[in-house]
């Protein structure tokens, strides 16, 4: 995983990589929302929360791990929607390297692991995350996380995650969350997955 470093003391908004009416399955509309206002609050909320806390200039993930109330809420979630963000476009949509073998050797198949990951998504209750992660015996896990809980906390390297909070997907799907799960595997870039293990 790639950590998040403040810049001058302050953590930046990612820029999508995309276009906001790249993705297809996710609206513009949708992306404008959940991008450019629920992912700015979290961001601006955690840089006034920062100073004081004897964690200023510290990467995310130290953030994270060392933080709990709003502070901690608030860089959980910068990072879990970065990482959300980030693994989306419209190339390899199928696991390559090291995660199609990983993902072959712990769930038997592509389809098996796609199966078990949305089961998960679709199951969470509330709002939260479900994450493909890797763990220290070098094996493939997936976790539910609710609210802004992340792999991270548990020493586990996050891959990838499907966000499961309702702002994710509600302008496009309703309440159709196993909608949602099952669409986003046609924008996942498996380069982008396989480049945090």
């Amino acid at each position: 995983m790639r950590d998040i470093f403040p810049v001058n003391g302050l953590f930046e908004m990612m820029q999508l990589p995309y276009g906001a009416d790249d993705l297809g399955v996710i609206s513009g509309n949708t992306l404008g929302f959940h991008h450019g206002k629920h992912l700015k609050a979290y961001v601006d909320n955690l840089n006034k929360l920062l100073p004081g806390s004897g964690l200023e200039n510290k990467p995310l993930s130290e953030v994270i791990c060392n933080s709990k109330g709003g502070l901690f809420n608030n860089a959980g979630q910068v990072l879990n929607h970065v990482m959300y963000f980030e693994q989306f476009g419209h190339q390899n949509h199928e696991p390559v390297g090291r995660v199609a073998e990983m993902i072959a050797k712990d769930f038997g198949s592509f389809d098996n692991f796609k199966k078990e990951f949305e089961q998960k998504g679709a199951t969470l209750f509330g709002s939260g995350w479900v994450w493909l992660s890797a763990n220290a015996e070098g094996h493939l896990v997936i976790t539910q996380e609710g609210n802004a809980n992340n792999p991270v906390m548990n020493g586990l390297v996050p891959l990838l995650t499907f966000d499961v909070w309702e702002h994710a997907y509600y302008l496009d799907y309703q309440n159709r969350r196993a909608d949602y799960l099952s669409a986003l595997w046609q924008i996942v870039d498996w380069k982008v997955v396989e480049s945090r293990l």
